[in-house]
């Protein structure tokens, strides 16, 4: 968590989670968990990309995962202001820490294949 940010990203956020949820289910569908999904995936599809040929370096990929836990939700938040797209935001954000990889976050991808495999 950014000492700027008092949000705590590994818990959904909502008036029921501290009546209703355990510890695990408000982590669950917390900004966290699905910020780090939508980085695996990331990661899964430019390794599979590689795979099929396409001119993606090992480099690259280790890039990515160095930086995978690295969520500035400060940035991603100020991109999303100027971008008004919440997946644009964070694949900017992430390029952004991974300036050897940036071309390659998302490529080819639909903003879908990010948001359908998390809630």
């Amino acid at each position: 968590m950014d000492s700027k940010d008092s949000t705590d990203h590994s818990k959904y956020q909502s008036p029921l989670v501290s009546r209703y949820a355990s510890k695990e289910m408000a982590y669950n569908f917390s900004d966290m968990k699905k910020f780090l999904t939508w980085r695996k995936l990331w990661i899964f599809l430019a390794i599979a990309e590689r795979k099929l040929g396409l001119d993606i370096t090992e480099e690259q990929i280790k890039e990515l995962e160095s930086h995978m836990n690295d969520i500035d939700f400060e940035r991603a938040a100020e991109e999303e202001r100027i971008r008004r797209h919440d997946v644009m935001a964070h694949v900017h954000t992430y390029g952004a820490l991974c300036p050897n990889a940036a071309k390659i976050i998302h490529l080819g991808a639909t903003s879908c294949y990010v948001t359908d495999n998390t809630v």
